[in-house]
Parts: C-alpha cells; structure tokens; sequence
C-alpha cells in the first residue's frame, strides 16, 4: 500500500514539478520575426523550460504599449516613437538586437504608388509636397523618412504623414494611390513590387541604414523575472543562428542549405508564400547583438520630434545585463 501510495503521488506531483512556464511574445507577421518563429517551431523555447505563445499585432507600437503593461512578457518590433516614450519613462527595457536595415539587404523599401509616379514622384529627393503613408506617428518607416530628409536637405515637414494604424492599411492606401508614398516591410515590400502595385524609390538599407527592430521586456521583467529572461534570450540565441545560417554567410546576403526549411517556417509566420517571404529578408545579426550607436541615434531624434518627455537618457533604456553590443563585435 505505501508503494501505491508513493506511485499515486509521484503522478500527481510530476507534471506540476515539469510545467512549462507560459510566456507571451508579441510579434508582427513579417520576415523581422523570423528568429522567433524558428525559436518556436523547433522547440529551443520549450528546451528552456518555457511554453511560448505568439500573440500577433498589426503594428509595432501597440507591441510596446503591451509589453509595458504586462498583457504580454515580450516584445519583437520596431523601434517606434512610443516605444521610446515608455522606455523614457521606465517601463521598457531593450534586452536584445533584432533585424536591421544594412547596405545591399533589400528589406523594408520606401515605394511610390504608381499614381504618384505617373505624376512625377521618381525618387526620395521628389518627396516635399507628396503623402507618406505610415502605420502610426513614430513608426519606423516615419523615422526613416526622417533620415532621408536629412540626407537629401528638405525638410520632414514638407511631407504630409499619414497616420492609418495599421500595416495592411498603408498597403492599401499605397496600392489604391490614397498615399503617394509609403515604407512597405521586407515580406510585403517584394509582392507589391512584383506584381507591379508600386514602383520602388529605394530600399531603406540603402538610403537610410539603421537598427529597425529589437527585443525588449517591462521593466519588472528585467528586474524581478532575470532567469525567465535569460532562458528566453537562450531560445531565441537559437532563432538567431539557424536564421544566420540559412540566409547570411559573413554578413552577406547567402543562402545555406537550411534555407528551404527555414524559409518554410518563416513563411507560415508570416501567412505568405516562401516566394514572396524570400524577397524581404532582413539582415539579422547570428547573436541578436545592439547596434547601441544607432539606438542612441534614434532616442536623440525621437526626443527632437517632441515623442519622447522622460528624463531618461538613452542608455538607461538598453539593459546592459542582457545586451551585447555590436562594438563588441571581435569577441
């Protein structure tokens, strides 16, 4: 009888001892997620002991917003405006890298629609008096147009943003030629281009490199919940290197022999073909290492825009327990 005894509690007390810790990953369905999704679909999350639930949103600011909240424990997107108001004010904290526009990588693209380029709108200089479609203020195309004003020597003002909340909607504004312009991501960017939808004006690694995305918690989950974020950043370390080997070889863009299964898993991500997946993927660092300078960059731009009244400064924001940054490149 004490045998069966101890058998019965030993059932009982086993799958509580071996339960999975839930943890929500908020994400977007583009080819920037795909270090997460292959953390997911080959089970280097569950290895750490941690029941990943993808939860999806249709922009990268409400990411932030959730994050900050506590409604989801992670957070993969863009930079945005109000990612960098709350992490001003203290609730967010950036734990890791993610994608980034770079030379030769044509990933996020800025697009003209073909009413704008019948009309005239031919290059990124032509942009003063035209529409620029964006999910929401501060988003991360917003701060790329920003950059090409700078380099181009007009002024942001001089271009109406538009604001339509949501990624599928800028596409369709673009597309119907409501917008005459927008910054279409790597995953959408090729499909419109290919079945002729917009004409290119650039893409965005080109003209107007930048860090575009990377991981970030609330900061209570960096502060109170450090093995929990340490065993994340363990999976998705994972994500990164499968994705590094199957489409960058020394930092150039290269197909492994992984690719096809990758590609596979990262278009069921993001609900589109591997064809069009394989047009816009982002360069992704193989360690999910910070470009810090940039981050920097961003804040301080952000700040200009009137976006951001903390009084936090840049580097309070990126959480060095967690973070490798690229200076750190040789090691």
């Amino acid at each position: 009888m004490r045998i069966l005894f101890f058998l019965a509690c030993l059932v009982v007390c086993l799958p509580t001892a071996a339960r999975a810790e839930h943890i929500k990953i908020g994400i977007l369905k583009t080819t920037a997620s795909g270090p997460i999704f292959i953390a997911s679909a080959k089970g280097y999350f569950a290895a750490e002991g941690l029941e990943d639930e993808l939860v999806f949103f249709a922009s990268a600011q409400p990411i932030a917003v959730a994050t900050a909240s506590g409604a989801i424990d992670f957070g993969n997107a863009g930079f945005t405006g109000g990612f960098y108001g709350l992490a001003g004010d203290g609730a967010l904290r950036i734990i890791s890298g993610g994608a980034s526009e770079v030379p030769g990588y044509h990933n996020q693209a800025f697009l003209a629609s073909n009413k704008a380029w019948g009309a005239g709108l031919r290059s990124l200089k032509d942009m003063p008096g035209h529409s620029f479609a964006v999910s929401q203020i501060g988003s991360p195309p917003h701060y790329a147009m920003g950059l090409a004003a700078q380099k181009y020597g007009f002024d942001l003002k001089s271009v109406r943003i538009l604001p339509l909340q949501s990624i599928p909607a800028t596409e369709a504004a673009l597309i119907g030629g409501q917008a005459d312009a927008s910054g279409a991501t790597g995953s959408l960017a090729g499909g419109i281009l290919a079945r002729g939808e917009a004409k290119l004006l650039g893409y965005m690694g080109d003209e107007t490199p930048y860090q575009l995305s990377g991981t970030f918690a609330s900061r209570k989950t960096a502060d109170e919940r450090s093995d929990t974020v340490r065993r994340f950043l363990r999976g998705l370390e994972k994500g990164y290197r499968d994705y590094d080997a199957a489409f960058i070889q020394d930092g150039n863009r290269h197909d492994g022999p992984t690719a096809p299964e990758m590609l596979a898993i990262v278009a069921k991500g993001t609900g589109q073909t591997p064809a069009d997946t394989a047009r816009g993927l982002p360069y992704i660092d193989a360690k999910g290492r910070l470009d810090i300078a940039d981050v920097i960059r961003q804040y301080e731009w952000y700040k200009a825009q009137g976006m951001i009244k903390g009084a936090a400064t840049p580097e309070t924001i990126i959480d060095r327990r967690y973070v490798v940054g690229l200076e750190k490149r040789s090691q």
